[in-house]
C-alpha cells in the first residue's frame, strides 16, 4: 500500500501546509492529499486557503504527487474554471496530480446564494461536470449545451500531455455507482470494503481506490482524542449533515451532541504506532491501494518522526 500525508488546509495557514509538504516528503511518504475548501468546518480549524494556489505553491517545494480530496466542480466554481487550474496544475507537477472530484458540502458551495440542490441532483450534476472538464482536456475550441452548464467557444490552451485522472469520492451507493462508472479512480475516508467491492464489481475493475483517516498526534491517547475533539469535533456529526449545514456556525452547534471521548473513533490518537497499523490494516484489508493520514494540532513532526521510524519502512 502507498502512504500518503493528507495536508487540511482548514486547519493550517499556507507556509504551514507547504512545511507539512516538505517534512511529508523528507518523512518518506509517497504522495499528498490536499483538502478543497471555502470555510472551515468549525472556526477552532480557523483557516481555509484557496487550494488552487495551493497546489502551484507545492509544485515548487516538493515533488511528491498531488490529489485533491476532494474538489466540488459543480456550484460554487463552473466545471470549465476547474478544467483550466486542473490542467495547470498538471503541467506544474509535470503530470503528477490527479483530480479528486465529489459533490460536495452547502457549507462551501452556498455561498454565491445558489439553492443546494438534493443528493440525486448533485450526482447529476457532478457526472455532466466531469463530461465537461474532459471534452475541454481534449484540446479545440468546445460548445456544451447540456441540462445543469453551458460552455462557449472555450479552449484551454495550457494542458499536460496527457490528462490528469479523475477520482470521484463516494459514500452512499449512488456515488459509489457513479465512480465506478465515470471515474479513474475511487476515493473514500471509511475503511468500508462492501464499498470497495461495489466500485470494483460495478466498473471500477482494478482501478486505484484512495482513502484516507485523521490522526491526533500527542503524548497520549487522552490527549490527542482532547485535541481531536478541540479542533475538528464535527467529525463526530452523523450521518448527512455534513452535506446540508451551511456554516461552521451550525456545525459547532450540532457539535455540542459530540463527546471528547467520541473522537477515538474516528482518528488515531496519541502516539502509538500499533494504533496507526491497525488503522492502516483495515483500509488494507477493505482493498484500497493508496492511503493518506492527516494529522490535527501542533504536533505534526511528531506525527512525522514517527511514521519515518517506525511505521514507513514497513511499506517500502
Amino acid at each position: 500500500m502507498k502512504i500518503g500525508y493528507f495536508l487540511a488546509a482548514e486547519e493550517y495557514t499556507p507556509a504551514e501546509l507547504l512545511d507539512q509538504a516538505l517534512g511529508a516528503e523528507r518523512a518518506g511518504f509517497q504522495a499528498l492529499w490536499i483538502s478543497d475548501h471555502y470555510h472551515p468546518w468549525v472556526d477552532a480549524q480557523g483557516q481555509s486557503a484557496f487550494v488552487w494556489s495551493m497546489i502551484g505553491a507545492l509544485s515548487q517545494v516538493c515533488r511528491l504527487p498531488v490529489t485533491t480530496a476532494v474538489t466540488c466542480p459543480t456550484v460554487r466554481i463552473h466545471p470549465a474554471v476547474i478544467a483550466q487550474a486542473a490542467a495547470t496544475s498538471a503541467v506544474l507537477h509535470s503530470g503528477r496530480f490527479v483530480l479528486g472530484v465529489g459533490s460536495g458540502e452547502a457549507l462551501n458551495e452556498h455561498i454565491l446564494g445558489d439553492a443546494w440542490p438534493q443528493a440525486d441532483v448533485r450526482l447529476e450534476m457532478l457526472e455532466e461536470a466531469i463530461e465537461v472538464i474532459r471534452e475541454l482536456w481534449r484540446g479545440g475550441f468546445v460548445n456544451h449545451h447540456g441540462k445543469h452548464y453551458t460552455v462557449e467557444h472555450a479552449r484551454i490552451y495550457t494542458r499536460p500531455d496527457t490528462p490528469p485522472p479523475i477520482y470521484v469520492s463516494g459514500f452512499g451507493p449512488k456515488a459509489v455507482d457513479l465512480a465506478a462508472r465515470v471515474g479513474d479512480g475511487y476515493i473514500c475516508t471509511t475503511p468500508d470494503p462492501d464499498l470497495v467491492r461495489r466500485f470494483r464489481e460495478g466498473g471500477g475493475g482494478d482501478k486505484p481506490c484512495q482513502g484516507g483517516f485523521k490522526a491526533a498526534y500527542a503524548d497520549s491517547e487522552d490527549e490527542g482524542a482532547q485535541v481531536a475533539y478541540e479542533r475538528w469535533p464535527n467529525s463526530g456529526v452523523p450521518g448527512e449533515l455534513s452535506q446540508v449545514l451551511p456554516s461552521p456556525r451550525h456545525f459547532e452547534q450540532v457539535s455540542q451532541l459530540v463527546e471528547p471521548e467520541m473522537m477515538k473513533k474516528s482518528f488515531v490518537c496519541g502516539n502509538d504506532a500499533e494504533a496507526h497499523l491497525e488503522m492502516i490494516d483495515q483500509y488494507a484489508k477493505a482493498g484500497f491501494d493508496e492511503l493518506y493520514v492527516a494529522n490535527t494540532g501542533p504536533h505534526t513532526q511528531g506525527l512525522f518522526d514517527l511514521y519515518q521510524r517506525e511505521i514507513l519502512p514497513r511499506f517500502r
